[in-house]
């Protein structure tokens, strides 16, 4: 009921649209999805925000009707569930030779995963479960993204997939991999790979990645840009072989929930690190017996109890550095004195560090913008914070590892909480 002038002017915003992004609705027929990407013949960015649930006809009517499509992007929301096999998705990356970047939520269903492309750079999955296999044929993946569920049956053979991307994966440049079966042996596979270009690693959730697995790390890239092991057991001594290797780089450090770690390797890394620009600490400094207390309020009783940690609670942080940017201290509840004397730092984040009072608390920091002190001792009781983890705090935030895109805010925090360990986002 429009007049033909807006007619035949909408078909020339849709044939020309290059980028698309839609929200799927629960009660949205295919018909009408597959005629709306039918109408944008040059559409090369797809991002899907899925209210239904995916399944293969809605990835085959992507397929045909986006001949062109480069990069797709597939997120879930609600109830919605991915239902997409490990063979339908390899089916599509094989055919799809276009492609150079897929990201995709919830891939709890995949089973087994055959991936060949010449042209595929970028590759994001989260939610892995019991992956049979997952074998990469891809020379130009120079990103990758693998997210597995937290829950104890998983039954993937993590070293073996690992070792699979050292080989036929040449050109990695980023590597995130999330997994509570992260252990030394999956470290010593990726660094026999010798992948020369690798700037950023980020291993997270490996309670069984020592500091035997940062010696290997040190030892196999010495040029990292970012270096994350946040959920590890390194101790101090790792932090040491760390600030031995990368005495010259311009390193971004995230060690947070890393409970072996004191304030003096905090204070180490800081001295020997001339060129640090980002470093994430959140919940090392803190007693487990503490935590527990404090959940059941009796903070002052297990302070007087002899038996009590007393060396790891009330430690004092005391950092001067004359390049470091953003600093994280989240959750570090044994911390009661921080002097910080960082001319350039922006953002600081002390969010939940319960025992941090005003009195002392000393920032010489001319440039800071952002302080995050959300459950502090004399807070006035909000949270002034963004939303970022389970804990409430926002994390220090690091550029953003697998776009050179601005993400939508919201988007990232959701993915932050459902990692559990947001360990990069901007």
């Amino acid at each position: 009921m429009v007049c033909k002038g807006w007619r035949e002017t909408t078909k020339k915003l849709w044939k020309a649209a290059e980028e698309l992004q839609l929200r799927v609705q629960a009660k949205a027929q295919i018909g009408f999805f597959g005629s709306m990407l039918q109408k944008c013949p040059g559409l090369i960015k797809l991002s899907l925000t899925m209210e239904s649930d995916l399944d293969a006809t809605m990835l085959a009517c992507i397929a045909f009707s986006c001949p062109n499509l480069q990069s797709m992007e597939i997120y879930t929301s609600g109830t919605s569930v991915n239902r997409i096999t490990g063979d339908e998705l390899s089916r599509l990356i094989s055919k799809k030779r276009s492609l150079t970047s897929l990201k995709m939520e919830e891939c709890c269903n995949l089973g087994g995963l055959i991936f060949s492309s010449t042209n595929l750079s970028t590759l994001w999955l989260s939610d892995l479960h019991s992956l049979s296999k997952m074998v990469f044929n891809c020379p130009h993946l120079k990103e990758v993204y693998l997210d597995f569920s937290r829950q104890e049956n998983d039954r993937t053979d993590l070293t073996t997939i690992v070792n699979g991307l050292g080989i036929n994966c040449p050109k990695l440049q980023n590597i995130l991999i999330a997994s509570v079966r992260l252990s030394h042996a999956e470290v010593l596979a990726l660094t026999a790979s010798n992948l020369r270009g690798l700037q950023m690693l980020s291993l997270v959730l490996g309670s069984e990645t020592t500091d035997a697995s940062v010696a290997a790390i040190a030892s196999s890239y010495s040029n990292l840009e970012l270096l994350d092991l946040s959920e590890s057991s390194i101790s101090d001594s790792g932090i040491e072989m760390i600030c031995n290797v990368f005495l010259e780089t311009s390193l971004k450090l995230l060690l947070a929930l890393c409970p072996n770690i004191t304030s003096s390797g905090i204070q180490f890394a800081a001295a020997q690190l001339p060129r640090l620009e980002l470093m994430d600490c959140g919940k090392t400094i803190c007693d487990p017996n503490l935590e527990i207390s404090n959940e059941e309020g009796n903070d002052s009783d297990l302070q007087r109890t002899p038996n009590s940690k007393l060396h790891l609670i009330y430690q004092k942080l005391i950092i001067k550095h004359s390049r470091l940017k953003k600093l994280s201290l989240w959750g570090c509840s044994g911390l009661d004195a921080l002097y910080l004397n960082c001319p350039q730092l922006v953002d600081l984040n002390i969010n939940s560090c319960r025992n941090l009072h005003s009195e002392r608390l000393l920032l010489q920091c001319p440039n800071l913008e952002s302080v995050h002190a959300s459950g502090c001792q004399d807070n006035d009781g909000q949270d002034h914070s963004e939303s970022g983890l389970p804990d409430g705090s926002k994390r220090v935030r690091v550029p953003y590892l697998f776009s050179p895109q601005p993400c939508d805010e919201e988007k990232k925090c959701s993915r932050a909480r459902k990692r559990h360990c947001a360990v990069i986002s901007t």
